[in-house]
C-alpha cells in the first residue's frame, strides 16, 4: 500500500489501527469521520501522522474522490451513510479492516465469527495457542484493531482474530487459514435487512477457503451444516448433542476427537470450568483450531480446565445478602441471552432491552420456563419486550430508566437464593457507547448498592 492514496472511514478502534498501519506502510491517508468534536480525544493518538482529515456531510464534496485507490471502512458505519454511497458512485473500492490485514500480512490467520461465543471462543484459543508456546495474536473485535496487528506481525505469529458480520461484509478475498463458525441465529437485521445477507456477511469466513485451509463448525447449526458441502477447507465438525463419525464431540462425558477413525481423548467434560452447554460448544470450537494448528491435547485440555470465562459473558460479580450477581452485558441479542438464562438457576431476575436491532423476542420469553420471577427493562426495547412477555403470560415487569435505577430495583425485588443477571437481549448504543461500558456501568452500581446493604445490615 506504500504511495497508496487511501481513504479510512470512521475513527473508532479499528479506524485508528487503520490510520496508524497505513502510516507505517507508507500511505498516503485520508481520514473521514462523521465528527469532530466527538473525534477529538482519538485525534490526539494520531497527531504525529500525516493524514488530511474530513469532517461531517458538509466536507464529502471535500474529498478528491478521482485520486482515491480505496477506501477501508469502520465495521458499524452502514452502506446506507452518504460518504460510503458516493464512494460507491465514484466506484471506489470499499473494503473493511479485516479485509486490507488479510491484504497486508504472510501470518496465519485464525478467524472466529459467529452470532454468539465469538469472544469466549476467541480467547480460547489465544490461551491455548499462548499455553503452547507459539507466538500470537489476539485481535479484531477483541483486540487493538486487526489492520495494525497485521502490519507489525512477524511471519511465524499467529493472528488469532474475533470477526463480525460487519466486517465480514465488507471482504472479497479474505482467506483465514483456520475459519471458525459457532453458530448463526438472527441478529443485527437493522444493519443487514435481511437474514440471507447476514447469513451471507458470516459466510465469507469460510468461502475463499482452499484444500489447505480448516473450517472448524458447529454440526448442530442448520445454516451450518447447510453450507458445509461449499466449503473447500478441511472440515472439522463439532456436535454437543450427538456422537459424529468424525469430528468433535462427547462420548461417556469424555471430549473426542474422532479423525480417521481413530478416537483422540480431549479432556473429561467435568474439568471444563465455564458452565453451560453454549460454553462446552465453545471449548469445542477451540479445541478444533487448536488441533488445526497441531497443538497437542495436553495443552488444551490445561486450559480448558483453568479459563476463568470472559469479563461481561456470564460473569459472576458478586454475592450480597445471600443474592448473586452476574453480568452478562454481551448479551446483544435474544439468542446470547436464551442461554444466558438456561445458564443461570432459579430463581431469575432480568434486568433487559436496549438499542433496537429489529430483533423478535418470542424464543428470548419462552426461554424464561418458570426460571424468570422478574423482568426488569429499560431503553429503547423496554416496551416490545413487554408486550412480548404479556403476550406469553409474564406480568411481573418493570421500567426505569436507566442502569442505576435497574440495579436499586433488583435489590429491592430480591430475596436470598435469588440471582440478578444483567442479559439485555439487545445493543448498547444509544444508552452507552458499547456493551462493555453498560457492564461495567452494572457492576459498578452492584459494588455500590451491595456495600450500602451490608452497612444497613439489610
Amino acid at each position: 500500500m506504500k504511495n497508496k492514496n487511501i481513504l479510512v472511514v470512521g475513527l473508532g478502534v479499528s479506524g485508528i489501527a487503520c490510520v496508524k498501519g497505513l502510516s507505517r506502510l507508507g500511505a498516503n491517508i485520508y481520514v473521514y469521520d462523521e465528527s469532530k468534536e466527538k473525534s477529538a480525544e482519538k485525534l490526539k493518538e494520531l497527531e504525529d501522522i500525516r493524514a488530511e482529515y474530513f469532517f461531517g456531510n458538509d466536507e464529502i464534496e471535500r474529498i478528491n474522490m478521482g485520486q482515491l485507490d480505496m477506501a477501508i471502512k469502520s465495521p458499524g458505519i452502514k452502506y446506507e451513510v452518504p460518504i460510503i454511497k458516493k464512494l460507491f458512485e465514484k466506484n471506489i473500492k470499499v473494503i473493511s479492516d479485516i479485509e486490507a490485514a488479510y491484504k497486508v500480512t504472510d501470518a496465519p490467520i485464525v478467524s472466529i465469527t459467529g452470532t454468539n461465543g465469538k469472544t469466549t471462543t476467541t480467547t480460547l484459543i489465544g490461551e491455548i495457542v499462548k499455553e503452547s508456546g507459539k507466538k500470537y495474536k489476539l485481535t479484531g473485535n477483541i483486540g487493538y484493531g486487526m489492520f495494525y496487528d497485521a502490519v507489525s506481525s512477524d511471519e511465524d505469529e499467529i493472528l488469532v482474530a474475533e470477526v463480525s458480520s460487519f466486517q465480514l461484509a465488507g471482504t472479497h478475498d479474505y482467506k483465514p487459514h483456520i475459519s471458525v463458525i459457532t453458530n448463526i441465529t438472527p441478529d443485527h437485521m437493522d444493519y443487514h435487512h435481511t437474514m440471507e445477507s447476514y447469513v451471507d456477511a458470516k459466510f465469507r469466513n469460510v468461502i475463499n477457503q482452499d484444500k489447505n485451509d480448516y473450517a472448524v463448525l458447529n454440526f448442530e447449526d442448520e445454516y451450518i451444516r447447510k453450507f458445509s458441502d461449499k466449503i473447500k477447507a478441511k472440515k472439522i465438525f463439532f456436535s454437543s448433542e450427538r456422537v459424529l463419525d468424525e469430528g468433535i464431540f462427547v462420548k461417556e462425558g469424555k471430549m473426542i476427537f474422532r479423525y480417521n477413525g481413530e478416537d483422540k481423548f480431549i479432556t473429561d467434560v467435568k474439568d471444563i470450568f465455564i458452565p453451560g452447554r453454549h460454553n462446552l460448544e465453545n471449548a469445542m470450537a477451540a479445541a478444533g483450531a487448536a488441533l488445526a494448528l497441531g497443538i497437542k491435547t495436553e495443552n488444551i485440555a490445561r486450559v480448558l480446565k483453568d479459563f476463568k470465562g470472559v469479563e461481561h459473558r456470564l460473569e459472576f460479580c458478586g454475592e450480597f445478602n445471600g443474592v448473586k450477581f452476574y453480568n452478562d452485558s454481551k448479551g446483544t441479542n435474544p439468542d446470547a441471552s436464551i442461554k444466558a438464562v438456561q445458564g443461570i438457576e432459579k430463581p431469575i431476575i432480568l434486568i433487559a432491552g436496549g438499542y433496537d436491532k429489529k430483533s423478535l423476542y418470542d424464543d428470548f420469553i419462552k426461554a424464561f420456563d418458570e426460571k424468570v420471577k422478574a423482568l426488569v427493562l429499560l431503553g429503547q426495547t423496554a416496551g416490545d419486550i413487554e408486550n412480548c412477555a404479556r403476550k406469553y403470560g409474564f406480568t411481573n415487569i418493570y421500567h426505569v430508566e436507566n442502569m442505576d435505577a435497574a440495579v436499586k430495583k433488583c435489590f429491592e425485588l430480591s430475596v436470598s437464593g435469588d440471582n440478578v443477571v444483567l442479559s439485555p437481549a439487545c445493543a448498547s448504543w444509544g444508552m452507552y457507547p458499547n456493551y462493555e461500558v453498560r457492564g461495567r456501568d452494572f457492576k459498578e452500581r452492584v459494588n455500590y448498592y451491595g456495600g450500602n446493604s451490608k452497612k444497613d445490615g439489610k
